[in-house]
Order: C-alpha cells, then sequence, then structure tokens
C-alpha cells in the first residue's frame, strides 16, 4: 500500500524499497505531482558503490550480481523530508550548500536560486568559516555537502564552529562528523539533479512557499549538470 510522507507529497510505499524486484520502476506511480518512481529510479539515485561501509549499511536495501550495493529508496525520501524540514527552520542567507564535484555545481546553483541559500562552489578555502577576518568569510548556521569525502574541509570548519551538517552520502561514504544523512549516489551527474530537486521541494513547503500539490518551477533536468557535447547539440 502507498502512502505520502507527510509535507513533502511524495508517494511511499510499504515494501523496503521500491519496486526492488523492477529495476525500472513505474510509471503510474507518482512519488510527487511532477515525478513518477520510473523516472526518479533512472537518474540512478539508489545506485550505490561496490564499497560499503558500517556508516551506510542501514541504508542498503540489496546488492546486485555485479556488486553493486542499492539504497533504499524510501530511506533516500525520508531523510529528504527530514533534511527539507530542517533546512526551512533556518533564515536561508545563513545556510551554505557547498560542494568540490563539478557534477554537484548545477544542483546546488539551482537549489539556491530557489531557496535563497548560499551557494559555495569549487575549491574550500581554509578559514571560510572559522576566520571572520578574511574576506570570503561567511558567518553560517548549516552546512548542506555534496560527498563528505571530497568536502571534509568544510565539514570539519563547520564542526569547529558548532553549526550543523547535512550531507548526501553514498555506500562507500563515512559520516562520522555528519549530523544528517541523505543516502543517495553523489557521483552522478542526474542523481545529484534528482537529490537537489527534492530537496528544494521539501524545503519550500516546509517554508510555506510551495503546497504539496503545487508544481515546481523547474524541473529535474534544470537542476543537471549538462556535458559540453550535450550543449552543443542542443545549440
Amino acid at each position: 500500500m502507498a502512502r505520502c510522507i507527510k509535507g513533502l507529497g511524495v508517494i511511499r510505499l510499504s515494501e523496503p524499497d521500491i519496486n526492488v524486484a523492477d529495476e525500472e520502476g513505474s510509471s503510474d506511480k507518482l512519488i510527487t505531482t511532477q515525478l513518477s518512481e520510473k523516472t526518479l529510479i533512472s537518474t540512478g539515485i539508489r545506485i550505490g558503490t561496490t564499497v560499503k561501509t558500517k556508516y551506510m549499511a542501514g541504508y542498503i536495501a540489496r546488492s546486485r550480481p555485479d556488486g553493486l550495493h542499492l539504497i533504499d529508496l524510501n530511506k533516500t525520501l525520508n531523510r529528504i523530508e527530514v533534511a527539507g524540514k530542517f533546512i526551512a527552520r533556518f533564515p536561508a542567507n545563513r545556510v551554505v550548500i557547498y560542494t568540490a564535484r563539478d557534477f554537484g555545481r548545477t544542483p546546488i546553483e539551482k537549489f539556491c536560486e530557489v531557496t535563497g541559500c548560499v551557494a559555495i562552489t569549487g575549491r574550500f578555502m581554509p578559514g571560510t568559516f572559522t576566520n571572520p577576518q578574511l574576506p570570503f568569510y561567511r558567518d553560517a548556521d548549516l552546512l548542506l555537502v555534496v560527498d563528505p569525502a571530497l568536502d571534509h574541509q568544510a565539514i570539519i570548519e563547520a564542526s569547529a564552529t558548532g553549526f550543523p551538517v547535512i550531507s548526501v552520502a553514498d555506500t562507500d561514504n563515512v559520516t562520522e562528523k555528519v549530523d544528517v544523512v541523505i543516502p543517495a549516489n553523489n557521483r552522478g551527474r542526474k542523481a545529484l539533479a534528482a537529490v537537489f530537486w527534492l530537496l528544494a521541494r521539501s524545503v519550500l513547503i516546509h517554508s510555506g512557499a510551495l503546497s504539496a500539490e503545487q508544481q515546481m518551477k523547474y524541473s529535474i533536468d534544470d537542476f543537471e549538470t549538462k556535458l559540453v557535447e550535450e550543449e552543443e547539440s542542443e545549440g
């Protein structure tokens, strides 16, 4: 039986993982009013790695014959809801979203455009959260990162300063210094687009800017980092 996750407006199934037996998912089952189960699964959001850490073991639904671990999609959706509700409690201009990953740039920039949060991409400059004398210093209350391994310097400074950290985390990640984990594929550009689209939707709903029945202004495709070849072919 399907039921709605309160606030996010997404359909959640009672099974441990959505359509475990069906790799493609169903186009008839809706995750939100704009997103079907099949479309979400096609982004690769639940495709993990061949490595499983003790921190991420509880988020894994099963392992495929090729050795890749599949993340429990229900848990991903639930944690997106938890993170969205948490982010909405803070002033947007004091929430920093950071990534060192190229494929994370467009998703977080679009997320920040929609929510009003602050995006930082590229190399994280030491002292960003800890040295008020620096011109790039940020006085933040909350940090969200794409990968706890790549973005470790930002997490270290946030922890030293004392504000909480949310992170998207894959099956091979160590999340010891992360307060809220969003289990998902954090390497794929389509998967990251899906995560940040759903998270932006959740933040908007919990902040009162969007109802669960309303459609988002942007699609998941708008949150996706495009490859140069794709941009040239579209032109």
